[in-house]
């Protein structure tokens, strides 16, 4: 089976995901991520000016399968949350890099982008 992995996004080997925004980082689950949890029933994020560190869990996510905690990809403090995700979490299997998305976090260190999976690699880890 073969996954969407976009060329403009790093990744955890925990399949979350970040995206360089203009001194933030947009951050997600995987298209593997989500095709392996199921549907999504739930997803538990923390509030705008909490921080988050890279490598330690800001959430919980719960489909039918699964509860799982959620593992920032960077540190930093949230600037946005994607408040959608309450009412419909669907979105994260409909698109996980679109509207499925998660937070958005002011990077303290944007080199923590650089230490991440490139596409390529992330390919090559869920193959």
């Amino acid at each position: 089976m073969s996954f969407e992995i976009p060329d403009d996004c790093r990744f955890l080997n925990s399949h979350e995901w970040a995206r360089r925004e203009d001194g933030t980082a947009r951050i997600g689950i995987s298209d593997f991520a989500q095709d392996e949890l199921g549907d999504v029933v739930f997803v538990e994020l923390p509030a705008e000016g909490d921080a988050v560190t890279k490598g330690e869990d800001f959430g919980v996510i719960e489909s039918i399968k699964a509860v799982s905690d959620l593992y920032a990809p960077v540190s930093g403090t949230v600037v946005a949350v994607n408040d959608d995700l309450v009412d419909a979490p669907e979105l994260v299997n409909e698109d996980p890099y679109g509207d499925g998305w998660m937070l958005d976090v002011e990077v303290d260190d944007e080199s923590e982008l650089d230490d991440l999976l490139s596409p390529e690699a992330y390919d090559d880890q869920i193959a």
